[in-house]
């Protein structure tokens, strides 16, 4: 069978898979759906303020300072535990807002925006966050970025037996994980060029609005980027430029190895161990997310 005898059935795919992904985390659950009714988006001033602050948030981050362990029980005896318990549920109430663009919520905005003068006890603050989203949510709070701190919301139930139905599912996780497995079968690595010429064997034109998807480059190289579900790196000395897309941090801790693999052999007729390299790979993260999970 030839490589690409099953185009339809690819393109079938892609419109279906994000219902079939174990991995990917679990859109709208009841308790997030509840909560997040509750509470209001930014204000179109506060998202202009946003866009223009980047700059000086990162230099914030950089002047921000962890407080020792001593700095914070001293800072805790000044404030009454509901103090802290509110501050916590402003910046839980925060995360739950921005996590809906899923974009990486990072160390700086949360201090400017929410913590402000409570810095002092950040850390108890963003422990007791973390307990609320684990006991609360079922969500896992993970900082994907230690050098700049920057945090993302997982499903607890990612490494549960069975594939979690989404309630709500957002088209462009089908084409999210057709752009992983292509990387993924490349051995973490894939050009630029072959990205869109996979693409357009299934139907899809990088360069034309899609009527699911929108304008599919941008939201490959730059939402799945800002999302940090991929990485889109330039590759050096090429003219005109090129880039590689390597999996980002994001994906790495949401999307299963194992899972992408089945995917890309059910498509092909062919037996997931005929990928040795891949077949290791994958297997070796599973054992790796599960050791993870049991710790929890």
């Amino acid at each position: 069978m030839s490589r690409y005898s099953k185009t339809k059935d690819v393109a079938i795919a892609l419109h279906n898979v994000a219902h079939n992904v174990v991995y990917l985390r679990q859109c709208g659950t009841m308790s997030q759906k509840k909560r997040l009714s509750k509470t209001e988006t930014s204000s179109p001033s506060e998202q202009r303020q946003s866009s223009t602050s980047g700059a000086v948030c990162e230099d914030e981050d950089a002047m921000f300072t962890q407080p020792s362990t001593s700095q914070v029980q001293r800072s805790l005896e000044k404030l009454s535990p509901s103090q802290v318990d509110q501050k916590a549920a402003e910046v839980v109430k925060y995360i739950l807002v921005k996590d809906q663009k899923k974009i990486p919520m990072r160390r700086a905005d949360l201090v400017k925006h929410v913590i402000k003068e409570y810095r002092n006890v950040y850390p108890e603050i963003m422990k007791r966050v973390a307990h609320t989203f684990d006991q609360v949510f079922g969500l896992k709070l993970v900082n994907t970025d230690t050098k700049n701190q920057s945090y993302i919301l997982i499903n607890k139930l990612e490494a549960t037996a069975g594939a979690p139905s989404f309630n709500s599912v957002d088209p462009k996780m089908g084409l999210l994980f057709v752009v992983l497995s292509v990387i993924f079968m490349k051995k973490g690595v894939a050009r630029e060029s072959l990205m869109w010429n996979m693409l357009g064997k299934l139907g899809i034109n990088p360069i034309k609005q899609h009527e699911e998807f929108g304008d599919v480059k941008k939201v490959i190289t730059d939402e799945f980027v800002r999302q940090r579900y991929l990485e889109y790196v330039p590759i050096p000395h090429t003219e005109p430029p090129q880039h590689n897309f390597l999996w980002g941090p994001r994906a790495e801790v949401e999307v299963s190895k194992a899972k992408i693999l089945q995917f890309v052999a059910e498509l092909h007729d062919r037996d997931p161990q005929s990928w040795k390299h891949q077949y290791t790979e994958a297997h070796s993260s599973q054992d790796s997310q599960a050791s993870s999970s049991s710790q929890r």
